[in-house]
């Protein structure tokens, strides 16, 4: 057969060979009779055949030397072991090769380091802390409470490491006898009763890998355990690991397991209760005792029984223990427990403007806040007792409260509301409420940084312009000049209305929105008296800017962003912004202390402690404000109705809640004053006023002890609005709804009896010209060109009948 072969492979070479010349032949006369040329021709392809040839036998040489090692070959091929040995061979080179391939490509796959056992957390989780570190809110499946090795008692290590990996102190990450001894008990038992994984292989899947079930992804599981036990402790690796187990019912790590099953701190659990939560580990739906107590109950006996075959108990130790039924005290997991919930909310909100989605899906992000935890259960009692207390009374269900450090603009309380679980929604950040009176320090800041003297009078009359009429609480008037410093404390609606006509509203939307205010302002005659919509984080950040000399700093609740390297993803550096400057902020700071402390703010008084403010109420006391400051902290606080119902309430009632909370915030801080009065004469304008050109204005001339009403029909001017006010005070008078109360004014006393607020909400708030048909202000004080009768002082404890007498704001 191979010298058939071999014939044929020759003949097969013979035929791709060309033809050898023949010099006899009829070509030797056509050559001698060509040119030089021929001839070099002819030697060429003489040469060519030769190279050709030589090819050839080379060829057919090295084709009959292999043919004849092939027959060699084949003549052991009889052998009887030859096909087995060839087999074996090559099976072990294959293997061999497949396994250092394989090793390749894990060793290859494998980037990350083993230090991140020790700062590992799961994907999506969030941690909230205030600024004293305390934990706000979890969001995820967070390990609450992660303990040191030393703090965990030795029953409880006991137990996992006989439940779990008994040789773990022995292997090097994988343990081959226990690989084996699973193998053969799950043979015999027919289902899966035991893993083959040690505890360190468990590590390395909780902290590198997924529940994926392959021989790739369990290669590459053991290779970690191999590295992570070269480079930690046995120490560290059971301290990573008992933190980061789950064991069910939302419990992750030993601590919180704890918790959640006994109501008790790792170092006061039993052997057996130890060894219950051990039991958990190899499927936590299932031997959770909450779900399945019998489950629980044996798989506990059978890690009881493992620790005394270990010798880590005694065997009258664990049968004690195995007689003892599961005890359960069942607690909701404390990563599910939250602080200040309308301000983690708000902090949620504000994260995507620093922190990419794809980063915060990656978890284990941290973010520092700047809550004062301390502050913010004070802040949450004032507004508990706001509601309580006085919403009964007053008409008003919803309150909020938020204080900010004018300072750096950290945001240090925010109490959106009193209901959260039932109500979410942020009164603080979400709701868009009119300002009110707490709008006027704006109009009047404008005044004075444009060269206005705070003892600039304007009239006290009642004041129609373009058909606009402004009205003072009660629609009384002293008919005299009053200053800007005392309309301010007054709260005087016409001079307000006055002030921006004299300097231009869009002067004064423009400080506005310098100094905090983002919320639209459009140019009406109402902008004067807050007929523009504010929410209250945005009027306290705006008085921060009061409280700190001009300079407006941005209010924030975020400091910092970690990843779980505690790597810095974001840091707060705001750029501080004068708005207004100096001089003028200390002469509104001086105005605003007047109001204070004798005018419609006096019950936010602090004892000898310099306080500024200014109380607000719109239409109809829908909202009820006071916003406040000392050089260190400036607070806002509102009452009202999520429906904007009316209330029959007084801004005074924001001032006492005010004053509540500050009491306690105030505690340990030293009093500082602000900065001293500049002269008032001598001043050159900072901004210029653009004044506004009414087509028409005019004014009623009244004495002192004159109110509108009359003046209105002695000129025949009687309106329906009045007509439905004298009908409201008829059905007060007939339904006598709550006890009376007495409210005075400079006006003779009369009794009125409240009655509940009007079902339904009224219309939105038209644009123009006077969006509120009520008073904005309250009752006005005595003439302010006499002295002011002495107001009662706030009681310190709330009485059981509608509190404080009501005032102007």
């Amino acid at each position: 057969m191979f010298n058939q072969l071999r014939s044929q492979f020759r003949q097969k070479v013979s035929q791709l060979l060309p033809t050898k010349p023949d010099k006899l032949s009829g070509n030797s006369e056509t050559v001698k009779k060509n040119t030089q040329l021929s001839k070099n021709l002819a030697l060429d392809k003489e040469n060519n055949y030769s190279k050709k040839r030589y090819i050839a036998d080379y060829l057919l040489n090295l084709g009959q030397t292999a043919l004849t090692r092939i027959k060699q070959g084949a003549s052991i091929r009889h052998h009887p072991r030859f096909w087995l040995f060839f087999a074996m061979g090559l099976g072990a080179s294959s293997g061999a090769i497949a396994l250092g391939y394989g090793i390749y490509q894990i060793e290859s796959s494998i980037t990350e380091s083993v230090e991140e056992v020790f700062t590992y957390s799961r994907p999506e989780t969030l941690t909230i802390k205030s600024a004293d570190g305390a934990i706000l809110e979890e969001v995820g499946p967070v390990t609450h409470e992660k303990l040191k090795i030393w703090q965990l008692p030795e029953p409880v290590i006991q137990a996992f490491i006989a439940s779990e990996d008994h040789r773990f102190k022995n292997h090097h990450g994988v343990d081959i006898q226990g690989i084996i001894r699973a193998s053969f008990s799950n043979l015999k038992a027919g289902e899966v009763v035991e893993g083959g994984s040690t505890i360190t292989q468990q590590l390395a899947r909780i902290v590198f890998l997924n529940q994926e079930r392959s021989l790739n992804r369990k290669l590459k599981e053991m290779r970690l355990a191999q590295k992570i036990e070269a480079n930690l402790t046995k120490e560290q690796i059971l301290e990573g690991y008992l933190n980061l187990v789950y064991l069910g019912s939302g419990a992750y790590g030993v601590a919180d397991a704890a918790w959640v099953y006994f109501s008790k701190p790792v170092d006061q659990l039993t052997i057996a209760e130890a060894a219950t939560l051990a039991g958990i580990v190899p499927a936590p739906s299932l031997y959770s005792p909450l779900e399945n107590k019998k489950a629980a109950t044996q798989r506990r006996d059978l890690v009881l029984q493992r620790m005394a075959q270990e010798k880590f108990i005694t065997v009258a130790q664990a049968e004690k223990a195995i007689a003892t039924p599961i005890a359960l005290t069942p607690k909701e997991p404390k990563r599910f427990q939250r602080q200040a919930p309308y301000f983690t909310d708000y902090i949620q909100l504000q994260l995507p403007k620093y922190v990419s989605q794809d980063i915060l899906k990656q978890g284990g992000i941290t973010v520092e806040t700047s809550l004062n935890s301390k502050w913010q259960k004070a802040a949450e009692k004032a507004i508990e007792t706001a509601v309580t207390r006085y919403g009964r009374w007053q008409g008003f269900k919803q309150a909020a409260l938020t204080a900010v450090d004018p300072r750096n603009g950290q945001i240090k309380v925010m109490v959106g509301g009193n209901d959260y679980e039932n109500y979410q929604y942020n009164r603080v950040t979400q709701a868009q409420r009119q300002p009110g009176s707490t709008f006027k320090p704006f109009v009047y800041a404008t005044a004075i940084a444009a060269g206005l003297s705070p003892n600039q009078t304007f009239k006290n009359s009642p004041y129609v312009v373009d058909g606009y009429r402004p009205e003072n609480y009660g629609d009384k008037y002293t008919g005299v000049p009053v200053s800007i410093r005392n309309a301010l404390a007054s709260s005087l609606n016409v001079v307000a209305v006055q002030v921006l006509v004299k300097v231009g509203w869009n002067p004064i939307i423009k400080v506005a929105q310098q100094m905090g205010i983002k919320s639209e302002l459009k140019p009406t005659y109402s902008l004067a008296l807050g007929a523009w919509e504010v929410n209250l984080l945005e009027l306290t950040s705006a008085y921060g800017t009061f409280a700190n000399q001009g300079i407006h700093q941005p209010a924030h609740g975020i400091n910092r962003i970690l990843d779980r390297q505690g790597n810095v993803l974001y840091q707060a550096r705001f750029k501080p912004k004068e708005a207004l400057d100096r001089d003028t902020n200390a002469i509104m700071t001086w105005m605003m202390r007047g109001v204070v402390t004798s005018g419609t703010g006096t019950p936010a008084q602090l004892g000898n402690r310099p306080v500024a403010g200014k109380t607000g109420t719109s239409d109809e006391a829908r909202d009820l404000w006071f916003v406040g400051y000392i050089p260190q902290l400036t607070t806002g606080v509102w009452l009202g109705n999520d429906n904007n119902k009316p209330t029959w309430g007084a801004s005074t009632t924001a001032a006492i809640i005010w004053k509540e909370f500050m009491v306690e915030a105030v505690k340990g801080t030293p009093i500082e004053s602000f900065s001293p009065v500049p002269s008032l004469t001598g001043r050159k304008p900072t901004i210029k006023a653009e004044p506004i050109k009414p087509k028409k204005r005019s004014f009623v001339v009244v004495t002192r002890s004159d109110n509108s009403q009359s003046s209105r029909t002695r000129q025949g001017q009687s309106s329906s609005r009045e007509r439905r006010r004298s009908n409201r005070r008829r059905r007060r008078r007939n339904t006598a709804a709550a006890p009376s109360r007495t409210r005075t004014t400079t006006a003779p006393t009369r009794t009125r009896k409240t009655v509940n607020p009007p079902a339904s909400p009224p219309p939105a708030t038209a644009v123009a010209p006077q969006p509120q048909s009520q008073p904005v202000a309250k009752p006005l004080p005595a003439p302010i060109l006499q002295k002011k009768p002495q107001a009662a002082p706030a009681p310190s404890v709330a009485p059981p009948a509608p509190p404080v007498e009501r005032k102007s704001d």
